[in-house]
């Protein structure tokens, strides 16, 4: 199933459905005149905490690539989109905001349509804090990038993302515009989705057109990505947070992403990027490494549920390290912050536990994403930075959960 179809499968059993779960009405200028007649607050959502040792900073920037006009909207005369960049930073004091989820703009239109509705659950913020000076993690910092599924944005699964920029890793989270469910820009203009809709009606082919184009528009967006970083490095940029141009060290960098963002990172290494590494959460793949394959590691990560078609026939064109494993209890959403944030609200929102358990599993959340935090770490820490990587070798004790669906070194 795409992103696209889980989470439209999901909106129907988890958008509020009762009166009971509604917030009442409120009478402009009138207060409640009993318990019965006041509103329940909405649920305050909470990201967990990271595990490394570093303080995290933000910063975000607008990018534009002139070489291309934008491929889902015709009427717009260059590709154009939003990164964030994640890093280990001096800790700061003096009571600064730490940066939000989303931004204002881009989270009403997701409140608006997701699973999160406004009224019933206030987004939650992050544990970095906006433009405060970066900090050496015993010198530069390789870099990752991270590309989030269909229909999605940057944060999708920010749990990740906060954990490895804990660690001492820079983490760069791409908006794939027209493809994400919402992009904010600078002044607070947000763009939706424009990309075809993929509706079970629409002929397989024809999908499989749409898909294959979004992923050779995200690959270029990747691209795009990477030479800024490297004109940011080599030249600075108005507003960078101090020291963030000299921790990154793009001669170390690789990439993971959930769903259509796992395929994107396959896919961009496959086109010749220079990206040492790749990690697939639980996403098909698409377009010339199914055939091709690849020389570099790639680690794919799977729901729990049968194996990926695509992912079997690009097996055997692997070349390079390899693992294929499953995450035993989880769901194609386990590997987001839905994860994390809807088991916080599922009472908010009128939702059972068989019903949160039916969209992400039977893994209980911790755990879920603590083997998903310490799979990433292993992995990038093994390709980034020659680590050992125990966890990685074959069935553990410690991890029952990962199943090896290939033996080590087949």
């Amino acid at each position: 199933m795409t992103t696209a179809g889980a989470l439209a499968a999901a909106l129907t059993v988890l958008r509020p459905h009762s009166a009971a779960a509604s917030p009442a009405p409120a009478t402009p200028g009138r207060a409640p005149t009993s318990d019965a007649a006041r509103p329940e607050p909405p649920q305050r959502l909470v990201l967990p905490r990271p595990t490394g040792r570093y303080p995290i900073g933000t910063h975000t920037l607008r990018l534009v690539d002139r070489s291309r006009r934008d491929p889902w909207v015709s009427s717009r005369p260059f590709r154009e989109f939003v990164i964030q960049i994640w890093y280990p930073a001096h800790r700061t004091t003096g009571g600064r905001r730490r940066a939000p989820w989303m931004t204002p703009a881009a989270a009403r239109h997701f409140q608006n349509s997701g699973l999160l509705p406004t009224g019933y659950v206030l987004l939650p913020t992050t544990h970095a804090t906006p433009g405060t000076p970066a900090r050496p993690a015993g010198g530069r910092s390789p870099v990752i990038l991270y590309s989030h599924g269909h229909g999605q944005h940057r944060s999708s699964s920010l749990s990740l993302v906060e954990d490895l920029a804990s660690h001492g890793y820079v983490v760069v989270t791409i908006d794939h515009t027209y493809d994400a469910g919402q992009v904010e820009f600078p002044g607070g203009r947000v763009e939706t989705y424009a990309m075809p809709e993929l509706t079970p009606t629409l002929p397989p082919a024809e999908g499989q057109r749409i898909i294959g184009k979004a992923v050779r528009v995200r690959v270029a967006d990747v691209g795009h990505t990477l030479a800024e970083l490297e004109r940011l490095i080599r030249c600075g940029s108005p507003g960078l947070p101090a020291g963030l141009r000299d921790v990154m060290d793009l001669t170390r960098t690789a990439m993971f992403g959930h769903s259509l963002g796992g395929a994107t990172a396959a896919e961009a290494m496959c086109a010749g990027l220079p990206i040492a590494a790749g990690a697939n959460l639980d996403g098909s793949l698409f377009g010339e490494v199914v055939t091709r394959g690849l020389d570099k590691p790639l680690l794919l990560l799977g729901a729990d549920r049968p194996d990926d078609a695509t992912w079997q026939d690009t097996w055997p064109h692997l070349r390079g390290w390899r693992r294929f494993l499953r995450l035993t209890g989880s769901e194609h959403f386990s590997f987001t912050d839905y994860e994390t944030l809807l088991p916080q609200a599922a009472a908010r929102l009128g939702a059972t536990p068989e019903q949160i358990a039916a969209f992400l599993g039977p893994l209980e959340w911790r755990r879920s994403l603590a083997v998903q935090r310490e799979a990433l770490l292993a992995f990038f820490g093994l390709h980034l930075l020659g680590h050992p990587a125990p966890l990685l070798t074959g069935p553990t004790a410690p991890y029952p959960e990962l199943v090896f669906r290939r033996p080590v070194g087949s």
